[in-house]
C-alpha cells in the first residue's frame, strides 16, 4: 500500500495565503508554516529561558510546522470569511478536523500515533504558543508589505497588533522589546 501523507505535505507550497489582498510578496502555506515554527520555537524558548516556564520549544516548533496542514485539503479560507459568522467558523473547524483525519489516514499505522497529537494538538500551552506565533507571522507579513509601500495591509496590521497585545503574553512583549524594531530594516542596516 502506498501512503500519501508526505506527498500531500509537500503540496503546502501550492496553497496561497492572503488571497483577498494585493501582495507585493506572495506567501504560501509552506513558507508561513516554516515561519510559524521558527517563531513558536522562539516564543517557547523565551517562556522557558527568560520566564522559567516548563515548555518544550521543539514540540512547539513541530506543532507550528503542521498547524495549517489541513489547508492542503481545505485551502486557506481568508480570515474575514472564516471568522465573520459563527456558523461558518464552526463548520470550517469541523472541516479542518476531517482534513486532519484524512491526512492521518495517509500514514502507515505505525506512524499515526506520532503524528496524531501533532495534527490534533491538545496541549493548551503548545496551542497558545502556536496561536501567538501564527498571529505574529501574519503581523510580520503585514509589516513587510507596509515597508514595501503596500497600504493594503494597514488595517490588517492594526488588527493583528491589537490581537497580539490581547494575548497578554509576556513572551510577545519580550519579543517586541528585543526584536520588534528590526523588521523592515535594510540588509546594510543589519549590522
Amino acid at each position: 500500500m502506498k501512503h500519501y501523507f508526505f506527498a500531500y505535505v509537500s503540496r503546502m507550497r501550492y496553497i496561497t495565503r492572503w488571497a483577498l489582498m494585493r501582495n507585493n510578496f506572495p506567501e504560501n502555506v509552506q513558507e508561513h508554516s516554516h515561519e510559524v515554527a521558527v517563531l513558536a520555537h522562539l516564543l517557547a524558548t523565551i517562556r522557558r529561558d527568560v520566564f522559567h516556564g516548563a515548555i518544550d520549544p521543539d514540540a512547539c516548533a513541530v506543532a507550528g510546522l503542521f498547524h495549517d496542514a489541513s489547508e492542503i485539503l481545505t485551502g486557506d479560507l481568508p480570515t474575514p470569511v472564516k471568522y465573520n459568522n459563527p456558523v461558518i467558523r464552526d463548520a470550517y473547524k469541523s472541516l479542518e478536523r476531517v482534513a486532519q483525519d484524512k491526512l492521518l489516514e495517509g500514514l502507515p499505522e505505525e506512524l499515526r500515533p506520532a503524528y496524531e497529537p501533532v495534527l490534533h494538538e491538545t496541549d493548551p500551552q503548545i496551542r497558545e504558543i502556536v496561536r501567538a506565533a501564527d498571529k505574529l507571522s501574519a503581523y510580520l507579513k503585514c509589516l513587510e508589505e507596509l515597508h514595501a509601500g503596500n497600504q493594503e495591509f494597514l488595517e490588517a496590521s492594526r488588527e493583528l497588533r491589537t490581537a497580539l497585545d490581547g494575548f497578554g503574553l509576556p513572551e510577545l512583549e519580550w519579543f517586541f522589546s528585543q526584536f520588534g524594531n528590526t523588521f523592515g530594516v535594510t540588509l546594510d542596516e543589519l549590522k
